[in-house]
């Protein structure tokens, strides 16, 4: 059982957390960071990601993340906490969920280290699929919070900034409303690895292709992330009903 933060009030917590991401690494100069970059900052149903920021070799974004307390019950803009007792009114932030398809072949992607409205070619043809067809088209994996389909592209691990001694963010990032954010783990001395369930806003109308797969930046780069070509491979953690997933052995 988790422990309940220790809140004095209700408040925009009850709703929700204002973090910073630890986004992607500038490890190969300034444009090593666009495909990693690209990729997180898609994942917008949940996660709301201010401009992205450098320091030192590592981008970092300000961030909103839409996973209520888990000790929270809303009634309109009260909130009773089941933790403490109280209630109040406490209202949900403003969100309308950023949009990375802009219409056309114009996308919202990260060119060196920013997110920009940019044009991307259309190279349909030109990027392989695993035996010609998209072989997770009609897949029934799902996520934790049940929903089929395109697991994978909704369900993602993120980094947040969090020191050891900062013990009322931490225990805030514990208490979110499984398994919309759950898998808290510390990852080093100053952050904290979770799992987020946050569809990508690049996802097509169907809700499973890709619409920047085909797609070029101006530079001839692919723009589809790189890791997101990666099919699933042994000892991997499979969603339940992937496709990749070994068939059990049979007993006799």
């Amino acid at each position: 059982m988790v422990n309940p933060p220790p809140c004095r009030q209700v408040g925009s917590q009850c709703h929700g957390l204002e973090v910073t991401l630890r986004c992607a690494r500038l490890d190969g100069g300034p444009e090593s960071a666009d495909h990693e970059a690209t990729w997180l900052l898609g994942h917008t149903e949940r996660i709301d990601f201010g401009p992205l920021t450098l320091h030192g070799s590592e981008l970092r974004s300000a961030a909103y993340i839409a996973v209520p307390c888990r000790f929270a019950e809303f009634s309109g803009p009260t909130v009773q906490c089941h933790a403490h007792g109280f209630a109040g009114r406490a209202g949900p932030a403003e969100r309308p969920t950023a949009q990375r398809q802009l219409g056309g072949s114009r996308f919202a992607v990260v060119q060196r280290g920013r997110l920009e409205p940019t044009n991307l070619r259309d190279a349909r043809g030109g990027l392989p699929v695993l035996a010609g067809d998209n072989p997770c088209a009609t897949a029934r994996c799902r996520t934790a919070d049940h929903q089929i389909g395109a697991a994978c592209c909704r369900d993602l691990q993120i980094e947040i900034l969090c020191g050891p001694e900062d013990t009322m963010l931490e225990s805030l990032v514990r208490s979110r409303k499984s398994p919309y954010l759950c898998k808290v783990a510390r990852e080093g001395p100053d952050s904290l690895g979770v799992e987020v369930i946050s569809r990508c806003a690049f996802l097509g109308q169907d809700g499973v292709s890709c619409s920047l797969h085909g797609r070029d930046r101006p530079d001839g780069r692919s723009a589809k992330p790189d890791l997101c070509f990666d099919w699933p491979k042994p000892g991997d953690v499979y969603h339940s009903g992937c496709v990749f997933r070994p068939a059990s052995p049979v007993s006799n």
